[in-house]
């Protein structure tokens, strides 16, 4: 391995189980988005429902939102890697059983939205298991590399997947993005199985799950920074996060666009996002500033704001991109902050905090969404939570400057 051969926001990719691990990611990932996209675009064929496509979001992250700090304690008491093979294998087979009932033409909303529930059990589990992970596979040195390839990959996947999506849905159906997301996790599952790094079983608890689960709330809550970037997690994960919910009603409804359109759409998302986790990982500080969290926060929210105002696809792609640009900048950079500020002992359940914020309170936020769409519209939706997170990140500001007072 040399370190040095690499540029710092590359240097991850220097760690051969890593770099493995980031393609075959990368692939399933494809896949994942392809889905998320299809299934969007299926519950509104099915029920030309705004409310009922911000409830399936609901149930898809409802799991996170209730048991995510629990999974967290588990994460640390069992062997990471193995619990990764579980979850990617309870993954794949909710994207096969998906495009199973779509091809026999059996599919009905309740099936989707039971699908999507479980798909909630898995990821509450996988995400808090793959955030520690990554530190495992690269170490401290090389672990904000590791965070900004990763959101970067994911993002990159944004771009891709809807794209590919949107043209398959147009020509085939829907149904061969479920399988093609179904099959995309062979190939994580192979690498894990076949990785080299260790994968220590921790010792014998010493307390009870919620005695550890207190212990990891109690640090992240007595540590100021952790504090804040969790809260801005939280605003932006809240109130500008909603994409399979805002984009196919922006898509449908305000633009008029077809299956294509709105892969397009979030393609564009993409983009920015992409280009806002590779800014993160060019850095060389070791810590984001809290200045450049605040900033990228509030113009996330900004141009969240200002797609409410948004009647023609000449504006909406731009800010789209800029969208996905700040919210990744924000969320990697208090990723990467949290990960470096908790203990070996506690990641598992610190990351979990971060794994609630920013996945758990989506089901609070795509209801929201879903429920203004549906009586007043979607553009009323991105200007209500735009206006909601500005207001909420300057008082995390105001909080911040009086703490150093």
């Amino acid at each position: 391995m040399t370190v040095g051969s690499l540029p710092h926001g590359l240097r991850a990719l220097n760690h051969t189980d890593f770099r493995r691990f980031f393609l075959s990611q990368f692939a399933a990932q494809v896949g994942s988005w392809m889905q998320n996209v299809a299934q969007a675009w299926l519950v509104l064929q099915l029920t030309n429902s705004p409310f009922r496509l911000g409830l399936l979001a609901t149930l898809q992250f409802s799991p996170v939102l209730l048991f995510s700090i629990v999974s967290g304690a588990v994460a640390d008491r069992l062997p990471k890697r193995r619990l990764l093979i579980a979850t990617q294998t309870t993954l794949a087979c909710q994207g096969l059983l998906l495009a199973l009932l779509v091809a026999t033409g059996h599919v009905e909303y309740w099936h989707v939205a039971l699908l999507g529930l479980a798909l909630g059990f898995a990821n509450v589990v996988d995400q808090p298991a793959r955030q520690s992970f990554l530190i495992e596979m690269v170490g401290r040195a090389d672990v904000s590399s590791a965070v900004a390839l990763n959101s970067a990959g994911f993002n990159l996947a944004r771009i891709i997947g809807p794209a590919i999506a949107g043209v398959v849905i147009g020509r085939l159906g829907v149904a061969p993005t479920f399988l093609v997301n179904g099959l995309g996790f062979t190939g994580v599952i192979v690498t894990l199985l076949r990785m080299k790094t260790p994968d220590p079983r921790p010792g014998p608890a010493r307390t009870s799950i919620l005695e550890e689960i207190a212990e990891g709330v109690r640090y992240a809550a007595g540590t100021p920074r952790l504090r804040l970037a969790i809260g801005l997690v939280f605003v932006v994960s809240l109130c500008v996060f909603n994409f399979s919910v805002y984009v196919p009603l922006l898509a449908k409804n305000v633009l008029g666009l077809g299956a294509e359109g709105f892969g397009f759409l979030m393609a564009s998302l993409g983009v920015g996002a992409v280009g806002g986790a590779l800014t993160v990982g060019a850095r060389a500080a070791r810590f984001p500033s809290v200045r450049s969290m605040l900033v990228a926060a509030t113009l996330a929210l900004g141009m969240l704001s200002g797609l409410g105002f948004t009647r023609r696809i000449e504006l909406a792609v731009p800010l789209l991109i800029l969208t996905g640009y700040w919210g990744i900048m924000l969320m990697a950079s208090c990723n990467t902050s949290i990960q470096l500020q908790a203990p070996d002992a506690l990641r598992g359940r610190v990351m979990s905090i971060y794994t609630w914020v920013s996945g758990g309170v989506f089901p609070i936020g795509a209801f929201i969404v879903g429920s203004i769409s549906e009586g007043w519209g979607v553009s009323t939706a991105f200007l209500f939570n735009g206006t909601l997170g500005l207001a909420a990140v300057g008082a995390l500001a105001l909080w911040w400057q009086w703490r150093r007072q």
